[in-house]
């Protein structure tokens, strides 16, 4: 994800922060500092502020883990100021698996939970009517925080854990397209009463909505998410069967390895392709992109060369292979070549999938609208 620092790396897979969170991170410390007029209150404010984001991490990690069980890798996890995104390679196929890896992250927090409560307990005073510790009421608080955050991701906000669970449940019956174009619809409705909540007012400052910007913007992340799942799946419903050779570009420039790169930036400004594969006689060997090409332009001399700035770990997919698979490789690479016994026979590119996909919708409403006329056309005596 774009404008995001590495700060780590748990079980092979990076950990991010973007950088919106550091300006909660200073929100936060700047707020408590103002409320108090104590610096301590701040240190307390941030630190307690990191447990959270840890835990969201741990949360995070659950997803990426009960994935990774299935065969499925996770890319990344990324802290934002609503929360952490685990990005999956793909999804689950199979309902069940998505069930396991949406309740996953939820269960860590129970566990969690009870970890903080057993502890909370221990370092609690043992006389009665006393008050625990401030290490307690610490431990306390992350037992609520923990409780808080997995009933909160279970409501059913699709693409949230809650909607994903209520997606994988109504897949067993409806089937994935259908299962998901129900959650998306119940999760709209609930970013719009997170809105609703959001603006309510609050009693100690009249009628006036104070608004709760975090809630606002996991409404604005909900229906967006559920949207763009949604459209993803229709997308692959559409691709079932299909092969990849009834969508790839046949007719692409492609470029030696020892080209320069003023050359093919030129092809760049000259075409309409944006990324070339690099090719020894008929055999690919590598691709390069045209955010690879841009940068290499404005950090290497002119006389540059193909291969030094390529990419050789480059996912491809046969002909006869499902449209399917190739779509799930677009989301690792700008293009996916496409070779048959290692020959390159054409390439698979996002913007050949949609005009595929809006050709076939546009067929099928078109047939539905022949039906209609010649249902229409009969009469019943």
């Amino acid at each position: 994800m774009g404008w995001s620092l590495r700060i780590g790396r748990l079980f092979g897979i990076d950990v991010y922060v973007h950088f919106t969170f550091l300006i909660l991170l200073a929100w936060i410390g700047a707020a408590s500092y103002m409320a108090t007029g104590d610096p301590l209150a701040a240190v307390v404010g941030l630190l307690l502020t990191g447990a959270v984001f840890g835990i969201i991490v741990l949360h995070e990690l659950g997803h990426a883990l009960a994935a990774r069980y299935y065969g499925i890798p996770t890319r990344d996890i990324t802290l934002l100021p609503i929360g952490g995104v685990a990005r999956l390679e793909r999804m689950p196929d199979k309902p069940v698996q998505e069930l396991v890896v949406a309740l996953a992250g939820p269960a860590v927090n129970v566990v969690l939970a009870g970890v903080f409560f057993a502890l909370a307990l221990l370092v609690g005073s043992p006389a009665p009517g006393m008050a625990i510790s401030f290490t307690g009421d610490v431990l306390s608080l992350l037992v609520s925080i923990n409780i808080g955050l997995a009933l909160f991701n279970m409501l059913p906000a699709f693409p949230m854990d809650g909607g994903r669970v209520l997606r994988a449940l109504l897949a067993m019956r409806l089937g994935q397209a259908r299962a998901t174009q129900v959650a998306a619809t119940i999760g709209r409705g609930m970013a719009i009463v997170f809105v609703m909540v959001a603006l309510m007012p609050v009693d100690s400052l009249g009628p006036v909505p104070t608004g709760n910007p975090m809630l606002l913007l996991v409404a604005l992340f909900i229906w967006i998410g559920a949207g763009e799942e949604a459209a993803a799946v229709r997308m692959r419903a559409g691709l079932a069967g299909v092969p990849v050779s009834r969508l790839m570009v046949r007719r692409f420039a492609v470029v030696d390895p020892d080209d320069p790169l003023e050359t093919v930036a030129g092809q760049l400004l000259n075409g309409f392709q944006q990324d070339f594969p690099v090719v020894v006689g008929r055999r690919l060997v590598g691709l390069l992109t045209r955010d690879d090409l841009v940068t290499a332009m404005s950090k290497m001399p002119r006389n540059a060369r193909v291969f030094q700035v390529m990419r050789r770990d480059v996912p491809t997919v046969s002909s006869d292979e499902s449209a399917e698979r190739g779509l799930s490789l677009l989301s690792r690479t700008p293009v996916v070549p496409v070779t048959d016994q290692g020959e390159l026979v054409g390439l698979l590119t996002p913007e050949h999938v949609s005009e595929f996909i809006s050709i076939q919708r546009q067929e099928a409403m078109d047939q539905r609208r022949r039906n209609g006329i010649r249902d229409a056309g009969w009469t019943r005596a």
